[in-house]
């Protein structure tokens, strides 16, 4: 079978022969891919011209369902893409982490809709005020780059690689060309299949290159952006590309690096954290046959339990079956082909030249229901360096299979200083369940490390564990890790916006930001803006309320009601040495009270207020003043309905401006608010 490229809106595969692609659990060959003969600046071109459009003008809500609704599709045909997983060496757990984690990453970038506005572009923080008198102020809008993402992606997870990125510059606006690792990209072609038939993405917003991609460097712009996963040379090398560096294109580099887990010294044998750690550490050397950026390849512990982790890890190993995958018992697949054998097979004898192997043998091993010689399999190997500060091999070479190091260290400051060696990590993670000691190292090595768990009794049972990258948190790290950050949530997405800093007048802002900015030009609402649907609500209406005089019998209602009767409401002689001249109106009061002067009670299009954002005290309030309410439309943001009796409904939000006799603000805030549709269809 010739797996073709997806370029240009159609499948075509590349000229001559291809590269062949082998299953590595029998070493037969399953087809072949190639490029050659593709024009990557066609389609690049293609990409921006076509894909870019329909996704720019997509609001944020708009492409959260997109996803939603291609992670549900996906998600309901996700039993297509084991059978081929099983070919790229890989267990049923480690097909569920690339297959369903994979697509978990789409609901989980699609969920992040309700972060942002309901814009085609991102309102960045608060608004500076630039002027004394506040009609010149200052703002930030992040749109989309205008160009595309191209994704060079590892082998090892050839569909999680591909959809923990798209999903991300989908959710930003931006089309993508993806480059799977070619040794393993018959996974990624199938997946990508499946995603072009659905016809859920508008085209041009995803193309396939199967083969090489070398030469679409070349081609890239300033408004582009090309993320890496890989070994860190390969990244180098692409980084320093002439175009990456005249361009000044962002490039994200996710590189393979020497991760940690350390022992604490309170997790002796026979508690709970111990067995977590030997089971955390088991599972790292052997989910995807150790083929992971985030594996654990430095095991660092107590050198009073060196023993103890070598014998109790080491009878773990011995009852790893390693075999077929699709054959029940099989706890370990194969590597993902032939030359990641030689590779690692090499590195593990350079590193047998500096620290001795107590368990393993590159050699000899058995496998069950396969042939060792046909397909790609490899025995776990368990090092023991006595020496770490002197023998440093294990901080600087790499091994990408079931391969880790035990390590020794005496104090907290000396397994800091190991875990530092690497030079740089995605993770790094140490079981405790002293939390002053995971303080200690924590905050000493936090700076070389991207991310760190720290795993006890109390979390063990719902931890994701020291291997696996969550969308909402960053994923990346450091030096050898390669300096990149991705995913974190709404972090990642802003990787793929251009922020810009805009100014004018508040009235100005207002309109490009299509949220109300204070000191804007305001609009009465009539009749009163409770009366309108959420379709017929114009930003910056208002509602201008009658005054209301607190009295110091309102302040001694409120305390009993509320209960609140801190000294600074009912209590005047203790007031001496506060910023209180007299006793002062609680803050919810005002609050509350705001809500009785802007609220119009008859039933109509508004359904419900659910929350309060930002809301800010400015000024005292004492009996005697009064106060009044501006009650304008600051956002509006659309909702999707559950289902067919939903009702058809949005959220409005509200800025409170509660102000006194010298009109003053006395209190600031914004208030959610959901608002029924006039059109219900």
């Amino acid at each position: 079978m010739n797996y073709q490229n997806y370029a240009l809106g159609k499948w075509v595969a590349g000229d001559g022969e291809g590269t062949p692609l082998y299953n590595s659990i029998t070493g037969e060959e399953i087809g072949r891919a190639g490029s050659k003969g593709l024009d990557f600046g066609d389609m690049l071109i293609y990409a921006r011209n076509i894909g870019a459009p329909p996704l720019r003008k997509m609001t944020f809500q708009q492409r959260g369902l997109m996803l939603k609704a291609l992670a549900l599709h996906l998600h309901s045909i996700k039993d297509k893409f084991y059978p081929l997983s099983y070919a790229t060496g890989a267990t049923r757990l480690d097909s569920w982490i690339d297959i369903e984690g994979g697509i978990g990453n789409l609901f989980a970038n699609a969920s992040l809709r309700r972060q942002f506005p309901d814009l085609p572009f991102y309102v960045d923080g608060e608004a500076a005020k630039l002027s004394k008198q506040g009609s010149f102020i200052g703002h930030h809008i992040m749109v989309p780059k205008n160009g595309a993402a191209v994704h060079i992606n590892a082998f090892n997870f050839p569909v999680w690689g591909m959809l923990e990125k798209i999903a991300v510059n989908f959710m930003a606006g931006m089309p993508a060309i993806v480059k799977p690792a070619t040794l393993t990209c018959y996974l990624t072609h199938l997946m990508v299949q499946e995603i072009i038939a659905s016809n859920i993405l508008p085209e041009g917003a995803l193309q396939l290159i199967c083969g090489s991609a070398n030469g679409i460097l070349d081609h890239i712009t300033c408004e582009d952006v090309v993320t890496f996963t890989g070994s860190a040379s390969t990244g180098k090398m692409l980084k320093a590309h002439p175009n990456i560096v005249e361009e000044a294109v962002p490039f994200n580099m996710e590189a393979d690096s020497l991760n940690a887990c350390i022992l604490g010294k309170d997790a002796v044998p026979g508690t709970d954290e111990f067995d977590i750690f030997i089971k955390e550490v088991l599972k790292e050397m052997t989910i995807k046959a150790g083929q992971k950026c985030t594996a654990v390849r430095r095991i660092i512990v107590p050198e009073n339990l060196v023993e103890e982790v070598q014998t109790a890890l080491s009878q773990k190993l011995k009852k790893t079956t390693i075999g077929d995958p699709q054959i029940e018992g099989v706890r370990m697949g194969a590597l993902a082909g032939k030359s990641q054998v030689e590779e690692v097979t090499e590195k593990v004898e350079e590193l047998a030249s500096s620290q001795h192997i107590v368990f393993g043998d590159i050699e000899n091993f058995e496998v069950t229901g396969a042939d060792k010689n046909k397909g790609a399999f490899i025995s776990p190997i368990l090092f023991l360096n006595d020496k770490p500060f002197e023998k440093t091999d294990c901080h600087n070479i790499e091994a990408f299979g079931p391969v880790s190091t035990i390590i020794p260290y005496n104090k907290m400051d000396e397994a800091v200083e190991l875990s530092r060696l690497g030079k740089g990590s995605l993770v790094c993670s140490i079981v405790t369940s002293d939390d002053s000691l995971a303080r200690e190292f924590v905050v000493g090595a936090a700076s070389m490390h991207g991310r760190i768990l720290v795993l006890n009794k109390d979390c063990a049972k719902e931890s994701t564990g020291h291997g696996s990258p969550m969308p909402l948190l960053t994923h990346g790290g450091p030096g050898r890790a390669g300096g990149g950050e991705e995913m974190g949530g709404k972090r990642g997405i802003l990787h793929y916006l251009q922020r810009t800093a805009i100014q004018g007048h508040p009235t100005t802002i207002t309109a490009l930001t299509s949220q109300y900015q204070y000191g804007g030009k305001q609009k009465e609402s009539s009749p009163h803006i409770f009366r309108k649907h959420f379709e017929e609500i114009e930003i910056g209406e208002t509602v201008t309320t009658d005054s209301h005089l607190v009295t110091l019998e309102n302040i001694e209602d409120f305390a009993e009601l509320s209960g609140d009767k801190f000294y600074a409401h009912m209590d005047e002689s203790a007031l001496e040495g506060t910023i209180f001249t007299e006793r002062v109106a609680h803050g919810y009061y005002i609050m509350s009270r705001a809500a009785g002067l802007f609220v119009d009670p008859p039933k109509g299009p508004v359904l419900l207020n659910y929350g309060i954002d930002e809301c800010r005290f400015t000024k005292p309030v004492y009996p005697g003043m009064t106060i009044a309410v501006r009650f304008t439309a600051k956002e509006k943001i659309d909702q999707e309905k559950k289902s067919e009796d939903d009702i058809a409904k949005g959220i409005v939000k509200f800025l409170v401006d509660v102000y006194d006799d010298e009109g003053e603000t006395v209190m600031l805030g914004t208030i959610l608010t959901m608002i029924k549709k006039k059109d219900q269809s």
